[in-house]
């Protein structure tokens, strides 16, 4: 599983990134996370607002901070 974490750098995304990371862990989940912060490759998603979580390819959030029950669903 590729789990992407779009956003400059701001404390939303480092939020969401967190959240993201605890999720994993609490579902036992293995995937790779990256924080991508280039805003030509967040563009290249067709997202304009961020923080954003991109699953294996699919956006998943767009402009808020999503809970962790949202990422856990976004697991299975």
């Amino acid at each position: 599983m590729d789990i992407k974490v779009l956003g400059p750098g701001c404390p939303k995304c480092h939020q969401t990134e967190k959240i993201v990371k605890e999720a994993l862990s609490e579902a036992g989940v293995e995937a790779s996370v990256e924080k991508v912060t280039d805003v030509m490759k967040i563009a290249e998603y067709g997202v304009f607002g961020t923080p954003a979580v991109v699953v294996d390819g699919t956006v998943k959030s767009v402009g808020k901070i999503p809970s962790k029950e949202d990422v856990v669903s976004w697991l299975s």
